[in-house]
């Protein structure tokens, strides 16, 4: 279910990431339009495991209102106009509107870094915009990347008036779009925080995108498809592993996820470049997670979760890795539980908004892996209930964050919970842990 109002770009973009969950593991191309498209594809990206860059097209508008699109140009040149936009080339205004629009692409192109542009042929390609009005921008964006030979192309966006989704379905695809209000206002009006994003903000996500692709490039990051069987079945995981990991974080989602969750994905993205091998796996087939009890039944949980600690100790690339464990919701009552049975195995623990009351009064006590309970201090049960395990569990440590729910879905929120994960694996899991 879509959450409007959006709280602000970042948010729209995780959302709009569980909607191309299928893309994670593809390595897509997320192709943002500077400049409120940045950010969106900024998370987007990371959370997908895909890379970033822009595409560089600019609106022609109106002669006498700016900001009414009637078409626009891409940095070869070439002009897209809307159906109404006629009365407007008589006197050459088109003409030189675009001519001027393009000098300002030039210019933006060489102050974003003169790398060369990423090649598109046969990969999935997203490009993305924080919103659809009129459309002329992104449609002329399609258009131009069409051209370099996508194996997919897809449009992605939040919000988009309807009849302009509509339209762009001939240029893309597959257009996602997550909210079309029947009555569509500025596209301001769907976000809390609708900042202005500037270039150099656009310059700043470039150049850590850069040197993030750089960086995993360097570590030899791979990410595969795996399968972990569990009695009859096999549930659907993806490892991601760098050349050189120093330790590999398994991931337990909540209630109502998946291994698709961008919010894992965003965290898992971190773990990553920090040098730990992560994995993401579904602890409950299609049918069962139907089932509304099965996402509770914290004994069924722990036992995917142990299978999964068996199938990593099975792999002659994972085995010597020390081993944590990453649980949220009802997850981190399973990795509470698997940790207390198997002490020797996991090597440190972190829990995002867990339930450590739904892990059991007996196991608590036996989890000997230093463990970091990090809360929202706005969810007041779950803060409460880790308050509790904390009295009880032997190495714990709680993070209360200020102003976050349970969904840390508040700006900057997930990027410390992610910092705080990262940090506490690198001081206990790598062998020389304290």
């Amino acid at each position: 279910m879509v959450r409007l109002p959006f709280v602000d770009r970042a948010d729209a973009a995780r959302q709009l990431a569980a909607a191309l969950a299928e893309y994670q593991g593809q390595r897509p191309v997320v192709l943002a339009i500077p400049r409120g498209g940045v950010p969106v594809g900024q998370v987007l990206a990371e959370a997908l495991g895909g890379e970033l860059d822009v595409v560089l097209v600019r609106k022609i508008g109106a002669p006498f209102n700016p900001e009414l699109a009637i078409g626009a140009v891409d940095e070869h040149g070439q002009i897209e106009l809307n159906a109404h936009a006629g009365r407007y080339g008589e006197d050459g205004y088109i003409r030189d509107e675009a001519a001027r629009q393009l000098a300002v692409i030039r210019e933006r192109r060489q102050q974003y870094g003169a790398a060369a542009p990423l090649s598109l042929d046969g990969r999935v390609v997203i490009v993305v915009d924080d919103g659809l009005a009129t459309g002329s921008t992104m449609q002329a964006a399609l258009d131009a990347v069409r051209k370099r030979g996508p194996a997919k192309l897809v449009c992605a966006v939040p919000i988009g008036a309807a009849d302009t989704v509509k339209r762009l379905s001939k240029h893309a695809d597959r257009v996602v779009c997550l909210a079309s209000p029947p009555t569509f206002g500025a596209v301001g009006y769907y976000y809390r925080d609708f900042a202005s994003v500037n270039d150099a903000e656009v310059m700043r996500i470039l150049r850590q995108a850069r040197s993030q692709d750089a960086a995993n490039a360097a570590r030899g990051i791979t990410v595969s498809t795996v399968r972990i069987p569990t009695g009859q079945l096999r549930l659907e995981g993806e490892l991601a592993l760098p050349a050189q990991a120093q330790g590999i974080v398994v991931f337990a989602h909540g209630t109502g996820s998946s291994r698709h969750s961008p919010r894992n994905h965003a965290v898992a993205a971190v773990l990553q470049r920090a040098g730990f091998a992560t994995l993401l796996f579904d602890l409950l087939d299609a049918e069962e997670d139907t089932d509304r009890s099965a996402r509770f039944d914290i004994k069924r949980l722990a036992q995917r979760l142990s299978a999964a600690i068996d199938w990593v100790r099975e792999q002659p690339n994972l085995v010597a890795l020390p081993i944590g464990l990453f649980g949220t919701s009802t997850g981190a009552a399973a990795a509470l539980r698997v940790a207390a049975q198997r002490p020797n195995d996991i090597a440190a623990l972190v829990s995002r908004g867990g339930r450590a009351d739904l892990a059991g009064p007996v196991a608590l006590p036996k989890v000997v892996a230093p463990t970091l309970l990090i809360v929202g201090s706005n969810d007041v049960e779950v803060a409460s209930v880790n308050r509790v395990a904390l009295g009880t569990l032997p190495r714990a440590q709680l993070e209360l964050l200020p102003r976050a729910g349970h969904l840390f879905e508040e700006p900057g929120v997930l990027d410390k919970v992610a910092e705080l994960a990262r940090d506490w694996f690198a001081r206990w899991l790598p062998a020389g842990r304290d």
